[in-house]
C-alpha cells in the first residue's frame, strides 16, 4: 500500500480493504503474464529481461512484485508491474538480436518521456531499442565449457551454467573433471548438486547416467571425467573443442602450472577462480576486463571474492573523491580450508575450529586492489577475520579521501553508479534498516552497498563504507560475466 493510499483510506474501511486487495490481484495477474513473456523471450530469442540488475527468469509472481517494490524505493519513480508489462509486451513484438534488457530502466524512462512519444509504447520501445532490431545485429557462436573441480564454487558454477543456458547460444557446460570416478561417486556428486545447505535445492532435474558416466542436468548431458593431471585429458574424444576451462580447484595459481591445462586437447583458454600469481591477469569484470589482450592471452584469473566485492565501490570513490589512503577489514565466512575442530593447519590460526571461533587471518585484498586499480598502489592495508557463518561476507572500508563530502553525497554517488554507470551489474544499492548477512545470500552482485551504515567524519574526508558480498554466488556470477567476455558470447545490453 502506498503512503498516499494509507493517508486516504480509513483504518478498517471495508471499501479500502477490497480496493487494495483487487488492485493486488490485478498486479498479480500482470506478473503472471510478465513471467510468461520473460520465459518465452529467453528460451526462444535469447533475450533476457532484468529489473535493475535483478534477474526475472524462474521468479514467482510474489517475487516479481517485491522486486518492483525495491525498484520504486531505489529509483524513486512510481514504477509498477503494469509499466514493465507494457514494456515487455512491446519488446515481444520486435525482432531483436540476442540481448539483455533492463525493463526497469525502460519503465523509468517511459514514465518521464511518454508524453514525448504521445503515450505510444510501440514508438517509445522501437526508438529506444532501434540498435537491437534485426537478428543480424549480433550472431553468437556457443562456447564449450569444462569445469575443473566440483567443490563449492564448482557446483554453483554448474547450476548457473545450466540456468543461463537459455537457447544454448552462449556458454555450454560439457564436462566436469574430478580426481576419481565411480558410480558411487556419481551418485554423491549428483546429490550434492541437487541440494545445498546454503543455497537451497537446485530448481531442476539431475539424473545419473551410469552407462555414459555423465549427469543429465535439465536435459544437458555433462560428462564426468576423472583425471589427476591437467594435461592428460583428451577433451576432443568427448566432442569438446576450443573450450574454456574454468579451474575451480585453486591448487595451482601460476602460469607454469595452469599452462598444463592448455596441453590437453580441446582447451583454448583457462579461467582461474582464485587470485592468479605473477603476470596472470587478475580481472574484476566491469572494472578492468577491457584492459587486457583477450585474443592472445590464454590464462586469466577472476581474482577473489573479496577483490570483486570491494573493487566496484573503491572504483567509484577513487574516481569521484580520490582516495589518499585506507584500511580494508573483511569479516569473512569460514571456508573449506579451515578445520571443523582444532587440528593441524599449515597456516597460523586456521587450524582452530571454524564454527566456534573468530579467526584473524591475512588477505591479499590490498595488493589485489592495486593490481586492478593501479592508482591505489601503496595506499591501502588489509586484514581479515573469519567468522562462524557459512556464507556471505562483509568488507569494511576505512578511507581518507581528498575531497570533502557528506554521508548523503557518498550514498548518492554509489546509488547513481548502481543504477546508471558501467557498474550496474556489480553494485546493488540497499537502503534497508534491517539488512543482515543472510539477506545477501543469492544476490547476483559482487558488491551489496549498505547505505544505512555509511559513516562520514566531521572533517568530511574520513569515510567508512560497509559492503556485503555473497562470497560464493555473487562471486560466481562475476566469474561468468568474465567467462562470457572471454568466450565472446555477450549479448547486446540495454542498461
Amino acid at each position: 500500500m502506498s503512503a498516499d493510499t494509507i493517508a486516504k483510506t480509513p483504518t478498517g474501511s471495508k471499501n479500502g480493504f477490497e480496493s487494495e486487495l483487487n488492485d493486488w490481484i490485478k498486479q498479480e495477474k500482470a506478473s503472471i503474464e510478465l513471467i510468461s513473456i520473460v520465459g518465452g523471450l529467453w528460451l526462444e530469442k535469447s533475450i533476457e529481461l532484468i529489473l535493475f540488475h535483478n534477474e526475472l527468469t524462474d521468479r514467482s509472481s510474489s517475487a516479481l512484485m517485491n522486486l518492483h517494490h525495491y525498484a520504486r524505493n531505489i529509483v524513486k519513480q512510481p514504477i509498477t508491474i503494469l509499466d514493465t508489462l507494457l514494456i515487455a509486451r512491446e519488446i515481444q513484438k520486435l525482432d531483436l538480436a540476442p540481448s539483455r534488457i533492463d525493463i526497469g530502466k525502460l519503465a523509468a524512462e517511459w514514465i518521464v518521456e511518454k508524453a514525448k512519444y504521445s503515450n505510444d509504447g510501440t514508438k517509445f520501445i522501437t526508438d529506444k531499442l532501434k540498435g537491437f532490431i534485426g537478428q543480424d545485429k549480433l550472431v553468437l557462436h556457443p562456447k564449450d565449457v569444462v569445469l575443473y573441480g566440483f567443490g563449492r564454487i564448482g557446483r554453483i558454477a554448474a547450476r548457473e551454467l545450466i540456468a543461463q543456458a537459455g537457447k544454448g547460444e552462449q556458454l555450454r557446460l560439457r564436462a566436469i573433471v574430478t580426481r576419481n570416478y565411480s558410480d558411487a561417486d556419481l551418485i554423491k556428486r549428483a546429490d550434492l548438486l541437487r541440494t545445498d545447505s546454503v543455497h537451497g535445492p537446485f530448481p531442476g532435474t539431475v539424473v545419473e547416467d551410469f552407462k555414459n558416466q555423465a549427469l543429465i542436468i535439465n536435459g544437458h548431458t555433462v560428462k564426468m571425467i576423472a583425471s589427476s593431471k591437467f594435461e592428460d585429458v583428451d577433451y576432443t574424444a568427448y566432442g569438446i573443442n576450443d573450450a574454456l576451462l574454468i579451474d575451480n580447484t585453486g591448487h595451482v595459481r601460476d602460469r607454469e602450472g595452469l599452462s598444463k591445462h592448455l596441453l590437453a586437447k580441446g582447451i583454448s583458454k583457462v579461467l582461474l577462480t582464485a587470485p592468479g600469481k605473477g603476470d596472470i591477469p587478475n580481472i574484476v569484470f566491469g572494472v578492468n576486463h577491457d584492459k587486457f589482450d583477450m585474443k592472445n592471452e590464454k590464462i586469466f584469473s577472476a581474482a577473489s571474492c573479496t577483490t570483486n566485492g570491494i573493487i566496484p565501490i573503491l572504483k567509484v570513490i577513487e574516481d569521484k573523491l580520490l582516495i589518499k589512503n585506507g584500511h580494508l577489514e573483511t569479516i569473512h565466512s569460514y571456508t573449506n580450508d579451515q578445520n571443523l575442530l582444532d587440528n593441524y593447519h599449515k597456516k597460523s590460526r586456521r587450524g582452530r575450529s571454524a564454527p566456534l571461533n573468530m579467526v584473524i587471518t591475512e588477505t591479499g585484498a590490498s595488493s589485489a586492489a592495486a593490481k586492478v586499480i593501479p592508482s591505489l598502489k601503496g595506499k591501502l592495508t588489509a586484514n581479515s577475520v573469519r567468522v562462524p557463518t557459512p556464507n556471505v561476507s562483509l568488507a569494511i572500508l576505512h578511507l581518507e579521501v581528498s575531497k570533502k563530502t557528506t554521508k548523503d553525497e557518498v550514498n548518492e554517488l554509489i546509488r547513481q553508479a548502481a543504477l546508471y554507470s558501467d557498474l550496474v551489474e556489480q553494485i546493488h544499492y540497499c537502503n534497508s534498516n534491517e539488512l543482515v548477512s543472510t539477506d545477501v545470500i543469492g544476490n547476483p552482485c559482487p558488491s551489496v552497498f549498505d547505505c544505512q551504515a555509511t559513516i562520514v567524519a566531521e572533517d568530511g574526508t574520513h569515510i567508512v563504507l560497509y559492503v556485503w558480498y555473497d562470497n560464493e554466488y555473487g562471486y560466481t556470477k562475476q566469474v561468468f560475466r568474465l567467462a562470457k567476455h572471454l568466450a565472446e558470447v555477450i549479448r547486446l545490453r540495454y542498461y
